[in-house]
């Protein structure tokens, strides 16, 4: 959600500053740096200027690290607190400097970007607020008081512009063509939903991320479920897994909605059961073609049953009511199966263990994340068999399949060949005497293909059978 932040200290003096710095270059004659910016479908041409970055804030909204401020629950609640202070704008330049995927690793892109910095100097403007609040040029800033520069050139915004004004000006810029660094993949859904509660509709948000109406629904089907799962995972001590912690999941948990989707409109509860599996799956870091083997057959062939039943303390039942009530309604619907709850359960005790064990607090102590840890490897071990006994059931039923697939390939090839041959004779172009060769090729063929159909068939079907006969007719001849 959107937050309105206060004016930083001493706002006033420097909007003072900026003021005097526009006003002389406007008067100052000759050739003026100016930036545009994308406003509401509206072009703006702002004055670019010099500032001491001393002077110049970090955007405690900005977009490109909204999922990482989460990496330290502690200094996120400082920064929620007074986005302002020094601890809060440190906090900032080190999330700013820091890999997404890992905030406890330094960014190469960030490295690059300071190497680039250092050798060609500033090439495009930052943009700031009449406060001095970084707009667009957040990790610039950084890069260059990490090189110890005195100044930074940036565009002014206009004093009337608001907080969702700010937003939408950042967004446009990052979502240019040109970018020059994505966003990462939770911050991009952070930036959707918030785009969502200002009441835009999904077509005009799937065209400001120029992705399709379809994407979009799938991308806040996602965070949901990531928020969902944050909520779930929080214990007794309110340890919860973070928005950082899902980054680099994104293919894993596209493909886990396609496949949710697809089930959903056959069977709910199969759908559900082979979510909450997939995300454990997720959870525990298993790559994009393991994760692919918990499918409609992995529950068709009972290999759930290999996974770790969790513990009534984890949240499951020995039985399940048929029906729950809608409180003022009157009305019931049906209760969750007992395979959802089981599945949800095992799910909820991997969530809480993770939860923990990527947790920081020095006051869960060595035994609480050794016994957590147990639980994972416990998991992780579970899981594994089951999807290596996946795996080799996969490549059975790819060689059960393999020969019919063969067959359909040729027939395909052979209704082309007829196409081919009236339009050869049409136009007097067919080379007989090379189709006769090739035909006669094609009758080996088909007596090879006879005689390992019908080997070890006591009843054959239509299909085979009719091979059979056309190759003892053949043989007569």
């Amino acid at each position: 959600m959107m937050r309105e932040f206060p004016p930083p200290p001493r706002a006033a003096e420097f909007s003072e500053q900026i003021k005097k710095k526009v006003n002389e270059v406007k008067t100052a004659g000759g050739t003026r740096e100016t930036v545009t910016v994308d406003w509401n479908e509206q072009q703006a041409h702002v004055e670019v200027i010099d500032l001491p970055l001393n002077g110049l804030y970090f955007n405690p909204g900005t977009h490109r690290i909204r999922a990482q401020r989460s990496h330290d629950p502690v200094r996120e609640r400082a920064l929620e607190k007074d986005p302002w202070s020094a601890e809060s704008q440190d906090y900032l330049k080190f999330l700013l400097m820091a890999a997404p995927t890992n905030p406890d690793l330094r960014d190469t892109d960030f490295d690059k970007l300071q190497e680039s910095l250092q050798q060609f100097g500033q090439n495009e403007p930052g943009l700031v607020t009449h406060h001095g609040v970084l707009v667009n040029g957040n990790t610039r800033a950084a890069a260059l008081r990490e090189l110890g520069m005195q100044s930074m050139r940036v565009g002014v915004l206009p004093e009337s512009f608001t907080w969702a004004d700010i937003n939408a000006v950042e967004l446009s810029l990052q979502l240019r063509k040109d970018h020059r660094r994505d966003y990462s993949y939770v911050n991009r859904l952070l930036a959707m939903e918030e785009q969502a509660a200002l009441g835009r509709t999904p077509e005009q948000i799937a065209k400001e991320f120029r992705i399709q109406v379809k994407t979009y629904h799938q991308e806040r089907w996602i965070l949901s479920t990531i928020q969902e799962l944050i909520d779930r995972s929080k214990s007794g001590g309110g340890t919860a897994l973070r928005l950082v912690d899902w980054e680099g999941a994104q293919e894993r948990l596209k493909e886990l909605h396609r496949l949710y989707v697809k089930l959903e409109t056959v069977d709910r509860d199969r759908a559900e059961v082979l979510k909450e599996w997939r995300l454990a799956a997720i959870l525990l870091d298993f790559s994009k073609t393991d994760v692919r083997h918990i499918d409609e057959n992995f529950l068709n062939e009972g290999l759930g049953e290999m996974l770790p039943a969790a513990p009534a303390s984890a949240g499951s039942t020995p039985a399940q009511a048929e029906s729950v009530a809608i409180p003022g309604l009157g009305l019931a619907v049906p209760a969750a199966s007992s395979a959802v709850s089981e599945a949800r359960a095992l799910n909820d005790q991997i969530l809480r263990a993770s939860a923990v064990v990527s947790s920081a607090k020095p006051e869960l102590g060595d035994v609480s994340r050794a016994e957590n840890q147990a639980v994972l490897d416990n998991a992780q071990k579970a899981f594994d068999q089951a999807i290596d006994a996946a795996g080799r059931s996969a490549r059975l039923r790819k060689r059960k399949q393999l020969a019919p697939a063969r067959l359909a390939e040729a027939c395909a090839s052979i209704d082309q060949c007829v196409a081919d041959l009236v339009q050869a004779r049409t136009s007097r172009s067919l080379d007989e005497e090379a189709f006769d060769e090739a035909v006669l090729k094609l009758r080996g063929s088909l007596r090879k293909l006879a005689q390992q159909a019908g080997r070890g068939l006591d009843h054959p079907g239509d299909g085979v059978a009719w091979l059979l006969e056309a190759a003892a007719a053949e043989g007569a001849k």
